[in-house]
């Protein structure tokens, strides 16, 4: 599989990479053995980055990530996982409920300062069982987890001590990359405004149907050397499944808005004679700031279904066509959306 590079490093990704959140449960229990079958149909694919968080599974998915790389040779692979949230053992009845099912006995602590990155990275290093991590992302910083005002805390951390914990790891050659991996714009050109990164982990904000980051974003990723990895290119599902009763676009429920412009972007699929999913799924590595293709499962055969997807090259041209059904996010409110 083809590589790209990540920003002014050295690192180069494969351009489709393996999400991990499904691993840790997301919405459907994810077994161990189904996890690792999962992850293997990944490698034979031929793909080589994996991302994964403490937050997924509550360290389900980074244990089971750790578990199958650990014998994978040496520098054959990327590894990114995240920062910003660290977890705290507590009795099963009192494991928080944000979307996981059977996730590890443990709740959320958010803390972006420079202990608490520091520490999380150590934490990471003991449940992957792996003495490597590439890339770091602070998890979900911004209003749109967390609101205004909590925001605005957590960005204090980040920029009083977070942000140096991250130089420090990558000056010392303990990670190659560092940026961010959130669900907004606003929050990147923020933290962009005064702090040098090489990545960002942009979920559902640079799509087929959500184009949210085209206007500012990707003009200054380009300009500043910052490459996108591309999540939730599915939209929570939407592209994937078309506009089906129960269809979710952004964690919710599609609008009837969003159905209607999927259904017209099915119609332009159906007389390409392609299914939509296809268009989805390639469409982000037409931007040059785009590194990579990040698609999340946990059935291996999901996994196959996308990556027979990926045989047949589009050319740039074959987009245009849905420019005209494309949508962008409303400007955030003080409330988080997705907690």
């Amino acid at each position: 599989m083809k590589t790209r590079r990540i920003g002014k490093t050295a690192l180069e990704v494969t351009e489709y990479s393996f999400g991990t959140a499904p691993l840790g449960g997301l919405y459907r229990p994810c077994p161990r053995d189904v996890g690792i079958a999962t992850l293997q149909a990944a490698w034979d694919h031929g793909i080589r980055y994996f991302d994964t968080a403490p937050h997924y599974g509550f360290g389900q998915a980074e244990r089971y990530v750790g578990d199958f790389l650990r014998d994978k040779p040496e520098d054959s692979y990327v590894l990114s996982t995240k920062v910003g949230r660290l977890l705290a053992p507590v009795p099963k009845d009192q494991i928080p409920n944000v979307g996981f099912v059977d996730p590890l006995p443990f709740k959320l602590v958010y803390d972006y300062s420079y202990d608490g990155i520091m520490r999380s990275v150590d934490f990471s290093y003991a449940r992957l069982g792996l003495n490597r991590i590439d890339i770091l992302y602070v998890h979900d910083i911004g209003v749109y987890t967390h609101g205004r005002e909590v925001n605005d805390r957590y960005v204090k951390q980040l920029r009083d001590g977070g942000y140096k914990a991250l130089d420090q790891l990558k000056s010392s050659g303990a990670i190659k990359a560092f940026g961010l991996g959130v669900n907004e714009v606003p929050a990147c050109l923020e933290m962009m405004a005064d702090i040098n990164i090489d990545v960002i982990l942009m979920a559902g904000r640079y799509s087929l149907l959500d184009r949210s980051a085209v206007e500012e974003l990707l003009p200054l990723c380009e300009k500043r050397g910052t490459s996108i990895t591309a999540g939730g290119v599915f939209n929570s599902g939407i592209l994937a499944t078309g506009a089906v009763p129960g269809a979710h676009f952004d964690y919710t429920p599609a609008t009837d808005e969003v159905l209607a412009k999927v259904r017209a972007m099915e119609d332009l699929a159906k007389q390409a004679g392609k299914p939509l999913a296809q268009f989805a799924m390639q469409f982000p590595l037409h931007h040059p700031a785009v590194a990579s293709v990040i698609i999340g499962t946990a059935k291996p055969e999901s996994l196959d279904r996308n990556m027979a997807l990926t045989s047949e090259e589009l050319p740039a041209s074959a987009f245009a066509p849905f420019d005209a059904h494309t949508l962008v996010a409303p400007p955030l409110g003080d409330a988080p959306v997705r907690e």
